[in-house]
């Protein structure tokens, strides 16, 4: 049995409501439609922890292979969006791809737990797009912040479903009507339950913590105008829009937007030293920037 719960503004105030079929039930009995509904990030965390990789095709895609252990980035709060919220893309910018994912909500506090434990510790689950901005690929040595941290490019949505099995489980991403990325939670290396024991050795979990499980192969390049879906079995279905910024990334100080052949095929997909060049001929970077234009 699960149950979905859905933030919204109601009358001008954020009001927490329960799904009803199609309505949205507040506690003192007023409805709301969920297409009529303007949609609030349904948690409020204090951190956004995200694995690096972790669906087996997106391993293969890379043609990589997966250490003993995951790794991790952070997203900071202000990346924080929600179902129908805008994602922009700052002008100067092209390379911002998807990434359809599933979010774990922790319930309560968690600290040194074992795998076993760690479904006492989930409040539930959410839909993610965990969007990566890869013109910034070859700045912060690793760490992603600009890549994976600029502003609305974490969406989450669009409610908190409590007593979902995450077991054998579809995931999809859809991008104008058109399936993109399709996986099943069974194909990945860690499940939800390790990755929230193995954050929680070193890291306090808080009620509301975020952790994204990973996303599938396929990861593109979207433009202004697209609309991206990520629909994950029994927890719903997150939509955003694609926009431009309203201003330019400026050029007067720090790292500018680039495109490496590192930018250019990671955000196309796969290993882009070897892979591109294969493909191309020799060509890298030219041949993925034609394919992008296609």
């Amino acid at each position: 049995m699960t149950t979905e719960y859905r933030k919204i503004l109601l009358d001008g105030y954020p009001i927490l409501t329960t799904r009803d079929g199609d309505w949205l039930v507040a506690k003192d009995g007023r409805k709301v439609h969920v297409d009529e509904a303007v949609h609030l990030p349904p948690v409020a965390p204090s951190k956004i922890i995200c694995v690096h990789l972790n669906y087996h095709s997106r391993v293969d895609e890379f043609m990589t292979k997966l250490g003993s252990s995951p790794t991790y980035f952070h997203k900071p709060l202000t990346a924080l969006n929600t179902h129908k919220g805008d994602i922009v893309r700052p002008k100067r910018c092209k390379y911002l791809n998807y990434e359809g994912e599933i979010a774990i909500v922790i319930g309560k506090h968690c600290k040194n737990i074992s795998p076993d434990e760690a479904g006492d510790y989930i409040a539930g689950y959410t839909v993610a797009n965990d969007y990566g901005l890869h013109d910034f690929r070859d700045t912060d040595a690793g760490s992603m912040l600009r890549v994976k941290g600029s502003d609305t490019l974490c969406p989450l949505g669009p409610g908190l479903v409590e007593g979902w099995d995450f077991k054998n489980k579809v995931i999809r991403t859809i991008v104008n009507g058109k399936v993109v990325q399709e996986d099943n939670t069974d194909n990945m290396e860690w499940d939800m339950h390790y990755l929230v024991a193995d954050i929680a050795r070193t890291i306090t979990l808080e009620p509301g913590d975020v952790l994204l499980s990973g996303t599938p192969a396929n990861s593109r390049p979207v433009q202004p105008g697209d609309v991206v879906e990520v629909e994950v079995e029994g927890l719903g279905k997150l939509t955003n829009r694609i926009v431009e910024g309203p201003a330019p990334i400026r050029d007067d100080v720090g790292a500018q937007p680039t495109e490496s052949e590192e930018v250019i095929s990671t955000a196309m997909g796969g290993d882009w030293e070897h892979r591109g060049k294969r493909a191309a001929g020799g060509q890298g970077a030219k041949f993925y920037k034609s394919k992008l234009e296609d």
